[in-house]
């Protein structure tokens, strides 16, 4: 009796083995294909510089060389809502990973029960030799185990993994978003800072112009419409002064919210923009691909909805699960335990569906759809990098070019408002010519603090459009 339950336990563990060692349906994952260019149209002119290097070791923000934004981003890491929302989604995904797996493995549940009975002697085949009352304690032990024959577990498995992997990419990505969005915020205001201290300025040389301009006229020397010209001009500048706030102070409660807190308690002092854009190099093209968080996550995808062909495909095939079952049995606890209360049982089944009115057929295709939509993205992803690196490198140098011309403008404006002053003092010029002056001089002036502000924040979107430091290894296996 012993060696047939030892020859059909070994009979039943072969078969276990053999079920496990199943096929896998569904098409082999492959990375799709996408044009990648051999250089980008605009990196002609860049060398490398050693900004590239603190890039790539993470904080890129630090290639800025400001204190003040180090501090900003440092706080953001530990404080923003929005990347801890992210973080709670990526532990959601790898969560979702381990309950894929656990369909590897079989359920068993312990169902212990007790029970008195008392038995009715008039109930049909009622024997006199039965005990009228009885006890029963139960403790079955019951397993169920569905083997993955065609890999569905397994496709499911690759396509929780390939989603937490994607989401981890996602927080990546939410991460460069983010830190990008408070340098740009931050090197706005202080451009902001920069045209209240030019309009301030300008304020006070304008008052300057003012009493001069009252003495002549109390002299005899100056009309009163010069004086109207000279008061119009100073109270229009004091206003676009006072309007600057408006846009910093918006900046300002935009930085606070980033890093976390509330914009009653969080404050910038003034410091005006006064640095230049580090030149960095983009890489080639091909690196872009392992770069950027964005690009990784679509690819991520791409893989999740080709083991979701698998997964549809499987349900073409029969479900086979194996439920024994064993424990003990007995009328009294105090025999529970022992040899004689035992019992087992081994069981098994297999279901296939003969008809279903074109379900899994629908399931399947619907699947593969899927796997095309998400190709289509990846490579419109890839596209998306690429436009963006090459609009940021354009934009950087064409403001450079800019920026060269704008600053003979700012001299050429100066020196022409030197010579109306000149003239007006000598009474050459009407007041008119001064202010026309002052005007262009005023204008060239806020031109160049806003081409300033814009080659700083093109710069921080170039170094988010290259991915910061990020790297596709820094992935989690999941």
């Amino acid at each position: 009796m012993r060696a047939n339950r030892s020859a059909v336990c070994c009979v039943v563990w072969c078969l276990v083995a053999l079920l496990l060692g199943g096929c896998t349906v569904g098409p082999k994952y492959v990375r799709p294909s996408t044009d990648v260019p051999a250089n980008y149209k605009e990196s002609a002119d860049w060398k490398p510089a050693q900004p590239d290097d603190q890039i790539s070791r993470g904080k890129w923000w630090e290639i800025y060389s400001d204190a003040q934004l180090n501090s900003l981003e440092d706080r953001f890491q530990v404080s923003n809502q929005t990347l801890k929302a992210q973080e709670a989604q990526f532990f959601q995904a790898r969560a979702a990973v381990r309950v894929a797996r656990s369909q590897f493995y079989p359920q068993a549940a312990i169902n212990p029960a007790a029970s008195r009975t008392a038995q009715s002697q008039k109930k049909a085949l009622f024997a006199a030799t039965s005990p009228k009352d009885y006890n029963d304690f139960l403790l079955p032990v019951d397993v169920s185990y569905e083997p993955d024959l065609w890999g569905r577990v397994r496709r499911t498995v690759e396509a929780g993994r390939s989603e937490a992997q994607a989401s981890a990419a996602d927080l990546a990505n939410v991460d460069l978003a983010l830190h990008a969005e408070l340098a740009m915020d931050y090197f706005e205001l202080r451009g902001l800072d920069s045209q209240q201290q030019l309009l301030d300025s300008t304020v006070v040389a304008y008052s300057k112009a003012l009493d001069l301009t009252q003495s002549r006229y109390h002299g005899g020397i100056a009309s009163e419409v010069d004086v109207a010209q000279a008061q119009t001009q100073l109270e229009t500048t004091r206003a676009l002064a006072i309007d600057v706030g408006v846009s910093r102070s918006a900046f300002e409660h935009a930085i606070a919210v980033l890093v976390g807190q509330p914009p009653a308690d969080f404050s910038l002092p003034p410091m005006p923009l006064t640095m230049s854009p580090p030149a960095f190099p983009p890489g080639l093209p091909s690196d872009l691909l392992e770069r950027r968080p964005d690009i990784a996550a679509a690819e991520r995808r791409v893989q999740e909805a080709n083991a979701g062909i698998g997964v549809a495909r499987s349900a073409y095939f029969p479900a086979v699960t194996l439920s024994p079952s064993g424990g003990f049995e007995s009328s009294a606890i105090g025999t529970l335990l022992q040899g004689p209360a035992g019992m087992w049982q081994l069981a098994g089944s297999a279901a296939e569906t003969v008809f279903d009115g074109g379900l899994r057929r629908g399931i399947s295709d619907e699947a593969k759809g899927a796997y095309e939509q998400s190709v289509a993205d990846y490579r419109q992803t890839v596209l998306a990098a690429f436009e963006e690196v090459e609009d940021n490198l354009a934009a950087l140098r064409i403001l450079q070019d800019e920026q060269k011309t704008e600053d003979a403008a700012v001299a050429a404006a100066e020196h022409s408002l030197s010579l109306s002053n000149s003239r007006y003092k000598g009474g050459v010029a009407n007041y008119l010519e001064v202010t026309t002056a002052q005007s262009a001089a005023l204008s060239d002036e806020r031109t160049a603090v806003d081409i300033l502000t814009r080659q700083m924040v093109s710069s921080v979107l170039l170094v988010k459009a290259i991915g910061g430091g990020w790297n596709v290894s820094q992935i989690p296996p999941v």
